[in-house]
């Protein structure tokens, strides 16, 4: 028992340090977005950031390059949210908050996903704390969306509101 938890320890180390940087940024997931919350009100987490995305998608792929493969966005959304990935294309299971379980594809479309890549932030009890629609490609920007979500500005008006109040503030 111990050689085949040591071998599998070894697989897993190894596929780490083979992956691209981005995937860093992103937990492992059995979709199952209750168990999803668990973990992350265990880990003292926030909630839950999901990427709806699919593999020829390039304006995902430009995310998962430019922004989610950085050392301090990962730093910033990993402190805060566990962060998952549902390919809208997909056909693996998701298990919804509501218990229903449906294809990934299903699962997007029913959660009214209809671009990507698509963020969507939800509470430790699968409410919808905020959305966000396309890419964000400057990485400052993608971790004040975090903080506009952690620090519970999403309450009070939409990002872009909140972004341009906070820049006129500072300026």
């Amino acid at each position: 028992m111990r050689a085949l938890l040591a071998a599998v320890l070894l697989c897993a180390a190894a596929a780490a340090a083979a992956a691209e940087p981005w995937e860093r940024f992103f937990e492992l997931s059995f979709g199952d977005l209750r168990a999803e919350a668990a973990d992350a009100k265990k880990a003292g987490k926030i909630g839950l950031l999901v990427m709806y995305e699919f593999d020829e998608c390039p304006y995902c792929a430009a995310m998962k390059r430019d922004v989610l493969s950085r050392a301090d966005v990962q730093a910033a959304f990993g402190a805060r949210f566990r962060a998952i990935q549902i390919d809208t294309r997909g056909s693996q299971p998701v298990t919804g908050f509501d218990g229903r379980v449906l294809p990934e594809r299903d699962f997007a479309r029913a959660s009214g996903i209809h671009g990507t890549p698509t963020f969507v932030f939800y509470g430790l009890d699968g409410a919808v704390l905020a959305v966000q629609r396309g890419a964000i490609q400057d990485p400052a920007v993608f971790i004040l969306l975090g903080d506009y979500v952690a620090t519970g500005a999403y309450r009070h008006g939409s990002f872009p509101a909140w972004l341009q109040a906070r820049r006129a503030g500072s300026g």
